[in-house]
């Protein structure tokens, strides 16, 4: 009986061998020896090095073996440079280490985010999943849960996370568009260089608004699934529900199902088309490309596909890109980076004296798939041009159904369409002074033609004379014409004048009329809320299918002018994820209103203070990133660097995904130039400002950074940093017992009872600490803070804070 288990476990023990090879502790790979991948048992798949840029990359792929190109599937590291040829990587008890022999530098590209585990050992697998497993044979990483473009079949795409397209198709750095799982259950694809929103999505399954977390799987057998948290598959095909009616060409679909040698994947391919392929394997070794399905059968209608100045046509089944006149490609090798102009761009003044310097050239069947910023009712397509060529902002204009829209730089997102329903003329602004020929004088025949007064006559004067008395007659009428000029032409010709405001150098912002606010928000009738510089209220445009919010700035002769051209400046250049989105304007006599997105699900003071259910500890780290991301996008990544002066819970507002974005600008201070420091008056709201408000001394970003610190600790803690309604006098102040309870090892107190992870805790509250010291010297700058939130900087035990915020 015992000969017969010993031969059973002999039999099992064979079995697990040619299931997955074992990596056992201490193998290497080396380039410089050239030595054979990882490979899985049955070969398909291959971990190690491959080449890429001129040097080498770290990856896994499917592997042709010579017969036809391997399939990189999985990239480590895909933000760093190429590695040069004498690089090794090890398996050791902490994971897989690349270790590079110029620079001496070493660093883990596999390793289990729990350090007190071991690596036991390691093994690719037939599903093409690279993973790391520890003594028990527990896996403890593995690279199905870090995708960059490509899913294969029994991989997830969990919530909240995505795939991100290779720069090429030899170049697997992080490319151009990205597909989201997004918190609400919709999948949707994005240009990777724009803000996430329902304006830059290009394909999307609509799966929001049913309160349900999903992810996306593919399964062995091809089939893509959005699947909720029981595992209950919500669409058990995606493949029938949101991908177009697929054509297949040459192979059997019943026979690539069925056959073992088949290997599935979905990726986010270059062109930013998210696609299925089946690779069925052949006898000698190579295998052969399916392309099974398409999220778009036109792939023009991918945003971004063309680069800026440029449109993209679809022709015989292929997208190619032309540019826009006037524009010549940047890299004639590679269309699909845009074009630069071939003109130069002459000095605008506005009005008339702009006509001699342009042409306008237009184009039939162009789309337009940005927003305008600004737009009227005109009655033909010349007055449309002669609109556009007066008006230094105007690069484009696209004259549709007697509607006049002008378009500001960049010009991108345009298609051309073969559809003869499409009737709108695309107007462009085209200089006729080419960089060639321009020497840096404009031709005498181009300046605009000078008024020359010629000396009257004695019979111009009787006229004249004559017509005194009809001239004063005609005075009432004059009024009325001034009236009527002052009210109504000069309504538009502001439009022109806006560099005295400073508005030249936004991206695309539109311009609204006082009416057009007035009647988007119902007369003003639901406020939103209320701060120093005046009301909020909410409303919809394009019949109610696009929610704003619309801040109506009441002190308008002195602060309220600043703080609207403040505004205008900081926030039309400002664009970024966790930032509140400015989408335009009205300057309208002495009214002032601007127009944000709406973000609907509140402020993270509603979250944190007032919810029944407040977020857990996962959301409240990635809240407190995008935060802190938001505003090192405000002092570090703006052309000018700006001082938000008010960093509070109740500026800090929620979307629809849950992303936390930084709004409330009007309180907002440059720093122009070198200048790092600035005097201004007290701002700021009491328990969040730095000491240095209440000294009268030079303001920097530091007093952002002390308002962070705060709003952190409130964060982690979910109360205020001062607390009255407390049990004993010294959990009054949060700060403070926080020190305390850091000092004495006893954080985990605080939480009440919630699982975290300790070393997070420990981590966020030293960052929170640090950011809350008296001297601005001592505060860390925002990039240091992120870099300590994300683990990459070590922190060492701050000083303890004083309570300087309620003096």
């Amino acid at each position: 009986m015992a000969c017969v288990w010993a031969l059973l476990l002999l039999l099992s023990s064979l079995c697990v061998k040619q299931s997955s090879s074992i990596i056992s502790l201490g193998s290497s790979l080396s380039s410089a020896t050239q030595s054979i991948p990882w490979r899985s048992p049955s070969g398909r798949f291959a971990f190690g090095f491959y080449s890429q840029g001129g040097g080498l990359s770290v990856g896994v792929w499917l592997d042709g073996r010579g017969k036809n190109d391997n399939k990189v599937v999985w990239t480590a590291n895909r933000d760093g440079p190429p590695l040069t040829s004498n690089v090794t990587l090890i398996l050791n008890d902490k994971g897989v280490l690349l270790s590079i022999a110029v620079s001496g530098e070493k660093k883990f590209i596999a390793n289990p985010n729990n350090s007190a585990v071991s690596v036991f050992s390691a093994s690719m697998l037939d599903s093409g999943n690279f993973v790391l497993y520890d003594k028990d044979n527990h896996t403890i990483w593995e690279s199905f849960e870090h995708p960059t473009d490509t899913l294969l079949g029994g991989q997830t795409l969990l919530t909240n996370h995505e795939l991100i397209s290779s720069s090429s198709e030899n170049d697997h750095s992080p490319g151009r568009f990205h597909l989201s799982m997004q918190l609400d259950g919709n999948l949707v694809l994005y240009p990777l260089q724009s803000e996430d929103s329902p304006i830059t999505a290009y394909w999307s399954t609509k799966t929001f608004g049913m309160n349900l977390s999903l992810r996306l799987f593919l399964s062995a057998t091809g089939l893509l699934e959005l699947i909720n948290n029981d595992d209950s598959s919500i669409y058990d095909t995606i493949n029938r529900s949101f991908f177009p009616e697929p054509t297949y060409n040459d192979y059997n679909e019943s026979s690539i199902n069925n056959n073992n040698s088949t290997v599935f994947s979905a990726s986010l391919d270059v062109d930013g088309n998210f696609r299925l392929y089946a690779y069925l394997f052949e006898r000698n070794g190579g295998f052969q490309t399916y392309p099974l399905l398409s999220a778009l059968l036109n792939s023009c209608k991918v945003k971004g596909f063309c680069g800026f100045n440029s449109y993209c046509t679809f022709n015989d089944n292929q997208p190619y890109c032309a540019c826009l006149p006037g524009t010549d490609f940047i890299d004639p090798l590679q269309n699909n980076l845009g074009c630069k102009r071939n003109y130069s761009e002459a000095h605008c003044k506005g009005g008339k004296a702009n006509i001699p310097f342009y042409n306008i050239t237009s184009m039939q069947g162009i789309v337009w798939t940005t927003g305008r910023f600004y737009s009227k009712e005109l009655l033909s397509k010349d007055a449309c041009s002669r609109t556009c060529l007066e008006d230094c902002n105007c690069e484009a204009a696209q004259f549709e159904n007697g509607i006049c829209r002008k378009q500001k730089l960049p010009l991108r997102y345009l298609l051309r369409e073969t559809d003869a329903q499409v009737n709108s003329t695309v107007l462009l602004k085209v200089g006729i002074i080419s960089l060639e020929a321009d020497n840096g004088t404009v031709p005498s025949e181009l300046k605009p033609p000078k008024v020359l007064i010629k000396r009257k006559n004695k019979t111009v004067l009787i006229l004249l004379l004559t017509f005194s008395l009809v001239a004063c007659s005609c005075a009432l009428l004059t009024i009325s014409g001034v009236y009527i000029y002052k009210f109504r032409v000069l309504r538009y010709k502001r439009l022109l004048e806006l560099g005295n405001l400073g508005l030249t150098e936004e991206l695309t912002l539109t311009l609204f009329s006082y009416k057009e606010l007035k009647r988007a928000t119902n007369g003003f009738k639901e406020e939103l809320g209320k701060g120093s510089f005046g009301a909020v209220y909410k409303g919809s445009l394009d019949r109610g299918r696009q929610l704003i919010a619309v801040k109506r700035l009441e002190k308008l002769v002195e602060e309220g002018e600043k703080e609207f051209q403040a505004e205008m400046r900081a926030i039309g250049r400002a664009h970024h994820k966790n930032l509140v989105r400015l989408l335009g304007y009205c300057v309208e006599d002495s009214k002032r209103l601007l127009v944000y997105e709406y973000m609907g699900n509140g402020s993270l003071a509603d979250l944190l203070f007032k919810s029944t259910k407040p977020p857990d500890w996962d959301e409240r780290t990635r809240i407190a990133l995008d935060v802190a991301r938001g505003i090192l996008y405000l002092h570090d990544e703006c052309e000018t660097p700006i001082i938000h002066c008010d960093i509070k819970p109740q500026n800090i507002l929620m979307d629809d995904l849950w992303r936390a974005k930084i709004s409330d600008f009007g309180l907002a201070k440059l720093l122009m130039g070198d200048q790092t420091r600035t005097f201004t008056g007290v701002r700021g709201t009491r328990g969040y400002m730095a000491p240095e408000w209440q000294k009268n001394t030079p303001i920097s970003v530091k007093a952002d950074i002390y308002s962070y610190g705060v709003v952190l600790l409130e964060t982690v803690f979910c109360r205020r940093n001062l607390e009255t309604n407390v049990s004993k006098p010294e959990e009054v102040i949060l700060s403070s017992m926080v020190y305390r309870c850091l000092v004495e090892k006893e954080l985990d107190k605080l939480m009440l009872g919630e699982e975290v992870d300790k070393r997070s805790l420990e981590r966020m509250v030293m960052v929170a600490l640090w950011c809350i010291q008296d001297e601005p010297a001592l505060r860390p700058s925002i990039k240091t803070v992120v870099m300590m939130l994300e683990g990459i900087t070590d922190i060492c035990i701050p000083p303890c804070p004083t309570a300087s915020f309620i003096k």
